[in-house]
């Protein structure tokens, strides 16, 4: 794990004050875990708290999230399991990271969403296929979502709703719940949650001893199969996919980031790559500050020049863009009150 810094004025557009922490991980030698605030999804927490509590050498913040609640707002598949879904394509990195044998990253705009495949009572032929509407998320009405042991001890909802406990391998419906919320997540299994009591035709045959099957369904604009992106350890969202296989990408209507500031004007910036050498490399650029104007997506198509990346993933950045080396904070985060607490983070830990 080597850590630098550069100041180099000429890695933005017009000239002016920058910062730039770097670090590069040997793939043979690191691994590269998905972090999640106080260990669960419903939580968030600043960088530093979860290297901490993960004996990480190093993190950096990773995907986006609902600063309100810290849920994350787009893709996320932490060790094997989905924890959040999106239905739009968005630039993400798929990692592996064996206990032996090298990490490796794959890139591209990628979304997911989760079917259940209702079996019956002797796990005969689906004779029902319901999409859930949202994994590890406040419910809404007329939705029905999933809840996973990584979200929290329980659902945090509130009445005016079905819940369906389901447990075991396959997974069994065990009770329903009516119009209580907040039911336990039993650790082999997962909760069924749909606001409102009018339940859809589907949702009626969820009786205790019926089994379920539940399938993710993955979709990508560039290419990565279905099946790696299931076999992956992690899965983290970003906004804005930079490179992919040594082209640079300059249209991310795919991703559908409208908001031209988001991408033309200068902001703190998070970016994870891998060099043609095959070395990943974490990026963290200061901005909103005096020692630092941050980078558009030209500065860091830039950076990524220089660091001679094949591919370039943007994450989650402005008060979030947060790089921790040794149990410490090593570069300037821009919010006045210090490491903002976040959803997620990759976390690096020696092999």
């Amino acid at each position: 794990m080597d850590f630098f810094t550069s100041t180099d004025s000429s890695l933005v557009e017009s000239a002016g004050p920058i910062s730039v922490s770097l670090l590069r991980l040997d793939p043979k030698r690191a691994r590269l875990t998905s972090l999640l605030s106080r260990g669960q999804v419903m939580y968030a927490e600043p960088v530093l708290e979860m290297a901490t509590r993960a004996n990480a050498l190093a993190a950096v913040n990773a995907g986006f999230f609902n600063i309100k609640n810290g849920e994350p707002v787009g893709l996320l598949k932490v060790a094997g399991e989905l924890v959040s879904d999106t239905p739009i394509t968005k630039g993400a990195v798929a990692i592996w990271s064996p206990d032996y044998g090298p990490t490796r990253l794959a890139f591209d705009q990628v979304s997911a969403r989760v079917e259940m495949w209702v079996l019956g009572e002797l796990g005969d032929a689906a004779h029902a296929v319901v999409p859930i509407d949202g994994v590890d998320t406040t419910r809404a009405r007329g939705k029905l979502m999933l809840f996973s042991p990584k979200y929290h001890v329980d659902t945090d909802t509130a009445g005016n709703g079905v819940e369906w406990v389901l447990s075991g391998d396959p997974l069994m419906v065990t009770s329903v719940r009516r119009d209580v919320g907040s039911s336990i997540i039993p650790t082999d299994g997962i909760v069924l949650s749909y606001g409102g009591l009018e339940l859809p035709e589907p949702l009626k045959a969820l009786t205790p001893g019926v089994t379920v099957e539940l399938r993710r369904v993955w979709t990508s604009v560039h290419g990565l199969d279905g099946d790696r992106l299931e076999s992956a350890d992690h899965v983290v969202n970003g906004a804005g996919l930079l490179r992919r296989s040594g082209v640079p990408l300059t249209n991310w209507e795919a991703e559908r980031l409208s908001a031209p500031t988001f991408v033309t004007a200068r902001h703190p910036r998070t970016m994870v790559g891998v060099d043609r050498r095959g070395f990943v490399w974490f990026a963290v650029v200061d901005g909103r500050q005096a020692s630092s104007v941050g980078m558009s997506f030209a500065d860091l198509q830039r950076l990524a020049d220089r660091l001679e990346l094949t591919d370039a993933l943007n994450l989650d950045g402005g008060g979030s863009s947060t790089m921790v080396v040794g149990g410490k904070v090593v570069n300037r985060p821009s919010d006045s009150t210090g490491p903002r607490a976040v959803s997620d983070a990759l976390g690096v830990t020696v092999r």
